[in-house]
């Protein structure tokens, strides 16, 4: 057995809730744990461990087989109980069918296995409508409960409703959303006031390398002033629609960057984010910097900062990155007929920023920060406890950027 790589101990199918449990009794006593070291028998006794509750709710095959690949990735890391669950065929009659596993790692030659229960569960009809009633059965209650949400989660009904306000957790990839992702960002933002979950969004947290080549312009104490004299956030991202049609492209990702500054800086909002009228046709078509159209004008808000205003705006570029992806964040402040100008690009291993003071190069400097995948992204957001203040002020930021969250339906708040 290699160190550090899961094995699947254990399977078995069920196709109750009850049958789920009686196999998840049964889970350590039928298992064969002997192993080779260096030729001779060994046996290493695995510990049944969790330390959280983790829940995946995927609606399609391949999102739940992805996800069930990463969590494999962690077990060593984050054993959890995980419950897979997918939905099909809503209008027929109800139905349950679960496969039970068991997935260990050998964390060092001398030491026990560490191993971990996976519930694959695919519910039919009623039963599939019902997510909290599936679920809440299973997980082990003493624990704290992760709900990682892939894809589109309908944050409005009742039925994620039920399910969220019973979790400590939720863990999204806001910048995978259909269309600009805004709507749904609000829906969102609402839970915070409705609910006790602490939120990750991946779109966030992937962000880190960018906040902290930000901060580093500041930390030159003769560039520090100009920290409270913005007068302009400009953000580039790329877009694959050459029409630049309002509702194309993912803009998550652009808002967090602006979201997270405003937080920081105790902006407000004097506008939200509105369509920018469109150019003619003739002015469209006029290459933006670096031989690259530009589509559209995007969008602007105007943001306050003490008795200054600060304008923002997110503009389209064609590009053969992912759609949404930052391209350049521009930084423009003024002070006492000063000018401080901060331009940061990232590339897959490294962050780039120039600083130009009254149009003279001030610095350039390159930080090494890679992009990070999946596997290490739900690590980080398992691994934090309660609501984290950048995530929790950046959303409700970028909520009131867009115009306002939406409670979901039927929501209360907390007391």
């Amino acid at each position: 057995m290699a160190l550090n790589e899961p094995v699947l101990r254990w399977s078995a199918r069920a196709h109750s809730i009850a049958e789920i449990e009686t196999e998840l009794a049964r889970i350590w006593a039928k298992q064969d744990l002997t192993t080779e070291m260096e030729g001779a028998p060994a046996r290493h006794i695995a510990a049944r461990t969790s330390v959280m509750n983790l829940v995946v709710i995927a609606r399609r095959p391949e999102i739940a087989e992805r996800g069930a690949a990463t969590i494999q990735a962690l077990t060593g890391r984050h054993p959890s109980r995980t419950i897979v669950v997918q939905s099909a065929d809503p209008d027929g009659p109800s139905w349950l069918d679960a496969r039970i596993e068991a997935h260990c790692v050998l964390p060092r030659e001398d030491a026990p296995e560490t191993c971990a229960e996976t519930i694959h569960l695919t519910a039919g009809g009623e039963a599939g409508r019902h997510l909290s009633a599936i679920v809440t059965p299973l997980i082990v209650h003493d624990l704290p409960v992760t709900v990682w949400w892939p894809g589109e989660p309908p944050f409005t009904s009742r039925a994620a409703y039920d399910l969220l306000s019973g979790a400590d957790r939720l863990v999204v990839d806001g910048s995978t959303w259909n269309g600009d992702g805004l709507e749904r960002m609000r829906e969102m933002a609402g839970l915070l006031d409705v609910t006790r979950l602490a939120i990750s969004d991946f779109a966030l947290i992937r962000q880190s390398r960018w906040r902290e080549a930000i901060a580093s312009v500041f930390d030159d104490p003769d560039f520090l002033p100009y920290l409270g004299s913005l007068r302009r956030i400009a953000v580039t991202y790329a877009t694959h629609d050459e029409t630049g049609a309002p509702g194309s492209t993912n803009i998550v990702k652009p808002i967090y960057h602006v979201a997270w500054l405003a937080s920081r800086l105790g902006m407000s909002v004097v506008k939200p984010l509105a369509i920018v009228a469109e150019r003619p046709a003739a002015s469209r078509s006029k290459p933006a910097p670096g031989g690259r159209p530009m589509v559209s004008r995007g969008m602007a808000a105007t943001l306050s900062q003490g008795r200054g205003e600060v304008a923002v705006v997110l503009r389209p570029v064609v590009s053969p990155m992912p759609a949404g992806t930052t391209l350049r964040v521009e930084l423009l402040a003024e002070r006492r007929g000063s000018e401080l100008r901060a331009d940061v690009t990232a590339e897959a291993e490294a962050v780039h920023v120039r600083v130009w003071q009254d149009g003279v190069e001030a610095f350039e400097r390159r930080f090494l920060a890679a992009r990070r995948g999946e596997v290490d992204l739900l690590a980080e957001a398992i691994e934090t406890g309660r609501r984290e203040d950048i995530a929790t002020v950046s959303l409700r930021a970028a909520a009131k950027l867009v115009g306002g969250p939406i409670p979901p339906a039927g929501a209360r708040p907390v007391s």
